[in-house]
């Protein structure tokens, strides 16, 4: 790792990003960039005349039906429309300032004369914040752009030029990114437009015979509302059923493809998994009621997470080369506390590694504990504390 390559341009620009474009070529890629939610958008408008006006009024005879079918459908639509108004304007999580490196650490940086120099100074600084990943050469996660630490799950986005907390990708569909903020609503909007489009075409094939025979008016509506609504089916059936599986896993699209490297265990796809309901509950929150409402109900600030027991602290016979009390302290307090809430789906609580942390976690039944001064008796979830209020 080195920095000192775009170390200068910080000096010579003062900024975190490239160099400055005019103004007008600035608007002009932010103005393309929207043009994906507008054709969206355009196709649910035109979607609408043709399943509302065409088929419901002018095809639909009884008025039951006629009925049934709009309100099934404006439902439907209310929820899909409500998910992805959330997920295309919900800020992005950004790296609080906490994370920033100062000017004098970066000074610092650029004086060192190795590599291993630069990863101890960084170590230093990063001692008493909640980061428990590293990079492929044990450093401690720093992006360049932005002159921060990364924290856990965090990535520099390309497109929106920012270090984004817990980074799915970059949709250019919603333009926005897939993050800690809005990902909820992204499963959500996944979900109620494949139920949009499943409904549509179910209820338009009723009347392919009539369209055929010629007895509709308005007929080419229908009969291209039939195939868009199901060639957006098919391509959203595998789009959806692949992030529920990534919930299910606790995995993002970025981890997915590039695993995770702990400062303890090394590489793991599976370093955030706590079992599958408690996964779920993550991204969904505890109220039920909610789950499938968007509105925001996720779990965490999206800096710290609960890891699996075997990356919070070295083997035995193993000493590290910097401590990070708060880190590992912040993930035993959460791991605890979610073996109480859900003893049966917290997967990673089993006899192999309970010798791990023997000093500091020790499971019964039912656990109250106390570790370092940090509360977790009552089944208190690790999620509602922010870590400014842990430490």
């Amino acid at each position: 790792m080195s920095i000192t390559g775009n170390y200068d341009h910080y000096h010579r620009s003062g900024s975190t990003g490239g160099p400055d474009r005019p103004d007008r070529c600035v608007c002009c890629v932010r103005t393309m960039k929207w043009f994906p939610v507008l054709f969206i958008v355009s196709v649910i408008g035109w979607s609408y005349y043709a399943f509302v006006v065409q088929l419901s009024f002018f095809t639909v005879t009884s008025i039951v039906q006629r009925i049934l079918f709009l309100l099934f459908y404006h439902l439907i639509l209310i929820m899909f429309l409500w998910s992805y108004y959330q997920t295309v304007f919900t800020d992005i999580g950004r790296v609080p300032s906490r994370f920033r490196v100062p000017r004098s650490e970066l000074d610092r940086l650029l004086r060192a004369q190795s590599e291993e120099e630069q990863k101890q100074i960084l170590e230093a600084f990063a001692k008493e914040l909640p980061i428990v990943t590293r990079t492929l050469n044990a450093s401690v996660r720093f992006c360049e752009k932005c002159r921060l630490i990364k924290p856990d799950r965090a990535h520099h986005c390309s497109v929106c030029g920012v270090c984004v907390l817990k980074l799915d990708h970059h949709c250019p569909w919603v333009n926005n990114c897939i993050n800690f903020t809005n990902y909820k609503y992204f499963i959500l909007f996944l979900g109620y437009a494949l139920v949009y489009c499943l409904y549509i075409a179910f209820t338009t094939v009723m009347y392919m015979e009539m369209i055929w025979s010629g007895k509709v008016d308005g007929r080419f509506h229908i009969l291209f509302l039939f195939f868009v609504s199901l060639m957006f089916a098919i391509s959203l059936v595998s789009l959806f059923g692949y992030h529920c599986y990534l919930v299910l896993l606790n995995r993002t699209t970025l981890e997915s493809f590039r695993t995770p490297i702990f400062r303890y265990g090394g590489p793991d796809k599976n370093g955030f998994s706590l079992g599958k309901l408690n996964n779920f509950r993550e991204v969904f929150g505890d109220d039920r009621k909610l789950w499938f409402v968007p509105v925001y109900t996720s779990l965490g600030d999206g800096m710290v997470y609960p890891v699996q027991a075997s990356h919070l602290t070295a083997s035995p016979g193993l000493t590290p080369t910097a401590s990070s009390e708060f880190s590992t302290t912040t993930r035993i307090t959460m791991m605890t506390t979610m073996a109480t809430k859900d003893d049966d789906n917290l997967t990673v609580m089993d006899d192999s590694r309970e010798d791990t942390v023997a000093n500091e976690y020790k499971p019964n039944n039912r656990l109250h504990h106390m570790q370092n001064g940090v509360a977790t008796a009552g089944g208190m979830s690790p999620y509602r504390n922010r870590p400014e209020d842990i430490v």
